[in-house]
């Protein structure tokens, strides 16, 4: 059993030497098959399938190979000028409103490749946060989960019949993109990859992903596995938002497991200090795909490429989508905290009004130079008793004629149900219509 993984662990060494210039390199190395999910700058087989560190050329090769794509103009953006890219499907998300600031075919169920390990992290992380897992607890590596030492898929190298504890696998899901270390956690939590897929595909329903089926953990190709661009930037930011104990993981650059040292595939870590994740992917069906995150002073922004047409490609896409974000939008404040919004007629009450104000503070991410307009919406025939902060209605901005956002009403002082008699007269007063 040694003996079968002697030869890559040997191989791999060699980028202990290198670790830096081969991340850098952004996918220098060629696809070897293109069968499997890869997620891996490097131009690795498939879900994120791992070239041997052996067969690195140098970066201009890799780039020059493929055949570039047409441009895909924006069907979508809140801003003027837009780029085009030369992907299947691309997307520009505000992270605090969840808005889509600009997208191209962004509902197109696609083949996510190793894209698909962030809901697989993600879940792992909601075990982590609710104690049904600890970060010390021991996953066992199954034959199934083992990667039998091949230079074919992406691996953390997990021994066979080894166990590695959780934040070691959520690391070399993350960080590596390691197909072992996804079917391991997959099996420990739910038994068998189709067990944890039924997982993965309930919480992709929770969080709105209306255009993503999983069929496994890692993203290795199958006909009824896909995600859409607009899913994914909904599942990165749900990671980004469930907090800051594991989000710091995605902007690791390099993981060190069972002696060997594998650089993060996404080139943008090393290129761009705003950028903190997420995700690489590829197929030889998927293309090059990329989920990226960047904050620059208050503003977060997430990007989504699908199936582009080489590492370079979803790197430069990346950068051109957040520059173009960052250089067209700006943080506004419509409504200021604490304000009274409007008054809102209550029936029953021993106040026949009471103020609406934002229940907390609301920032928007708008075209730069253009005024927001807001809207009030009251839920009618609002009723006493009224609890303070219950939700009585919603403001919604638009800016020129869009709708950039909304946020939700709340009471900003209780009412208490008036007595019977008083709820008599206020009955006859209102089939007199006052």
């Amino acid at each position: 059993m040694k003996n079968k993984i002697s030869s890559p662990i040997k191989v791999l060494h060699v980028l202990n030497v290198f670790p830096f210039i081969f991340a850098i390199a952004a996918g220098a190395l060629t696809p070897s098959g293109a069968t499997l999910a890869a997620g891996h700058p490097s131009g690795k087989s498939a879900s994120h399938a791992k070239a041997a560190p052996s067969k690195a050329v140098p970066h201009k090769k890799a780039a020059a190979t493929p055949n570039a794509l047409p441009p895909l103009e924006a069907d979508s953006a809140l801003a003027a000028n837009p780029p085009a890219l030369p992907a299947k499907a691309w997307l520009l998300m505000d992270f605090d409103s969840g808005q889509v600031l600009a997208s191209a075919n962004a509902d197109e169920a696609l083949p996510p490749a190793s894209l698909t390990k962030m809901m697989t992290s993600y879940l792992v992380e909601q075990a982590l946060r609710s104690g049904k897992l600890k970060p010390t607890d021991l996953v066992s590596v199954s034959e199934n989960a083992w990667c039998r030492g091949t230079s074919t898929e992406s691996c953390m190298y997990l021994p066979l019949n080894s166990q590695a504890t959780v934040i070691d696998i959520l690391r070399g899901i993350i960080i590596q993109s390691g197909n072992d270390a996804s079917k391991a956690i997959a099996e420990h939590m739910a038994g068998s990859e189709a067990g944890f897929a039924k997982l993965m595909n309930a919480e992709a329903q929770k969080l709105g992903m209306t255009h993503t089926q999983f069929v496994n953990p890692t993203g290795l190709p199958d006909p009824a596995h896909k995600s859409s661009a607009r899913d994914l930037a909904i599942l990165a930011r749900a990671i980004i938002g469930g907090g800051t104990d594991y989000y710091p993981l995605y902007a690791e650059r390099e993981f060190k497991y069972n002696g060997i040292k594998q650089g993060n595939r996404n080139a943008l870590l090393y290129t761009d200090p705003t950028v903190d994740g997420l995700k690489t992917g590829h197929t030889e069906e998927a293309g090059y795909c990329l989920v990226t995150s960047s904050k620059r002073n208050d503003m977060r922004l997430i990007t989504v490429i699908l199936n582009t047409n080489s590492p370079q490609a979803r790197a430069d896409q990346s950068r051109t989508l957040l520059g173009w974000g960052f250089g067209s939008f700006e943080k506004a404040t419509p409504i200021q905290p604490g304000a009274v919004v409007t008054s809102a007629k209550v029936s029953f009450g021993k106040a026949d009004t009471v103020a609406a104000g934002l229940g907390a503070p609301w920032m928007l991410t708008v075209p730069r130079g253009q005024q927001v307009q807001t809207t009030v919406e009251l839920k009618p025939d609002l009723e006493a008793p009224v609890a303070k902060g219950a939700v009585i209605g919603k403001v919604i901005a638009t800016s020129n004629g869009k709708p950039v956002g909304e946020t939700p009403l709340v009471a900003q002082a209780e009412v208490e149900r008036a007595g019977l008699l008083l709820r008599g007269w206020q009955q006859v007063m209102k089939l007199f219509g006052k």
